[in-house]
């Protein structure tokens, strides 16, 4: 008896050996889990002016979604240490609220470098955009190991605007592209051409053109409206109005449910231009009747800026819509003529005579008004 009572306490202790290491595996890989690297492009000088760096916007609001859900956040870029951002808004409430965050401000201030990760550290990983990341990033031969091996470990892999740059020449170890075949999203060619002007002649590719080389299915919306695409564990972002849902995205992929945030005022405001854009017109009377809870300024200058881009008739009569809603707070003569452009394209002449003559009785000797008003 005394025999196997020996062996019966021997196996009771094997059992608690076993079941201790297996929960400081589960431990260990719950940690992994949730925590990520942020990586940003450490091109950057003088606030963008002479070379463009990461979009701080960007890397607050996607910060400020996984710090409200407990998941730890190390940063990285090409060569480490200080990096600069383009310049920003350090009034915008999400800025703030991370320049206020003396541990995270900390890590911006002295990144780590990409050759020195341990891609095993982390559950997932998450590149900023900002146009210094189409010059570094995509050249950068460390970063690219570390997004393949987090990836290749069942790690999620997150990009925003121009952070998707970091993924072109990512090779998985079948020597295929990361992205071939794979939905994915990035910052356009159409938004390039209106918003990116002043760096576009510098890069070495456009960015959606290269991800559709590599065999990307690539997909978007209309400018500067949410867009992302999820293929698995690759999660891409269209531009900046995209971050937060980038970010909850790869909280969702970490297996957490990710937590209720308060909606930025920019991005309610825009998820209401889509929603019109999309055929819903009561999404239009919302914007003007509740002016005070929504950017309406913003509202014209995205109807100004669509305007460029309109096609068809619906595109010239919705970017008209989103212009008069905006006309009164905005109160600026170009958006004035602007209108009144659209109207006469539309046929609307009547409507355009109204619009200038308004403009007039305020600006009586504007030119552009008085030359107009002659052809209608």
């Amino acid at each position: 008896m005394t025999y196997f009572k020996h062996i019966k306490r021997i196996q009771e202790k094997l059992v608690a050996v076993l079941a201790f290491l297996l929960i400081s595996v589960q431990v260990t890989a719950a940690e992994v889990n949730k925590k990520i690297l942020m990586v940003v492009s450490g091109y950057g000088q003088e606030q963008g002016e002479t070379a463009p760096g990461y979009e701080f916007d960007e890397f607050a609001k996607a910060y400020n979604v996984f710090k409200a859900n407990g998941i730890t956040v190390d940063v990285a870029s090409p060569n480490g240490g200080k990096v600069e951002a383009d310049k920003y808004d350090p009034e915008k409430s999400y800025n703030a609220k991370v320049l206020a965050d003396q541990a995270i401000m900390a890590k911006l201030d002295n990144t780590l470098s990409t050759a020195k990760l341990d891609p095993k550290a982390y559950g997932g990983v998450f590149i900023v955009g900002g146009k210094g990341a189409m010059f570094d990033l995509p050249k950068d031969e460390a970063l690219q190991s570390v997004i393949a091996d987090i990836y290749q470990q069942q790690g999620a892999v997150a990009a925003v605007c121009h952070g998707p740059a970091a993924l072109v020449d990512v090779k998985l170890s079948d020597g295929s592209y990361l992205v071939a075949n794979k939905k994915v999203n990035s910052f356009t060619n159409k938004e390039e051409k209106l918003f990116g002007k002043k760096w576009m002649s510098k890069f070495d590719f456009m960015l959606e053109d290269k991800l559709a080389e590599r065999g990307a299915k690539f997909q978007s919306s209309d400018i500067m409206l949410s867009h992302v695409a999820v293929d698995g564990r690759l999660i891409t972002g269209q531009n900046p109005t995209s971050t937060v849902a980038v970010a909850t995205a790869l909280v969702e992929r970490l297996g957490l449910i990710p937590v209720a945030s308060t909606q930025d005022i920019d991005d309610k405001t825009l998820e209401l231009v889509a929603k019109f854009l999309a055929g819903d017109k009561s999404a239009i009377k919302l914007l003007a009747d509740n002016q005070n809870d929504y950017h309406i300024a913003l509202v014209g200058m995205y109807g100004f800026y669509y305007l460029k881009t309109a096609e068809t008739e619906q595109h010239f009569e919705n970017a008209l819509g989103l212009m008069t809603v905006a006309q009164k707070a905005i109160n600026n003569p170009m958006l004035d003529m602007q209108i009144a452009k659209t109207q006469h394209k539309l046929g609307q002449d009547k409507a355009a005579k109204t619009t200038l003559n308004q403009l007039l009785a305020t600006k009586p000797d504007y030119k552009p008004a008085l030359d107009m008003l002659k052809t209608l």
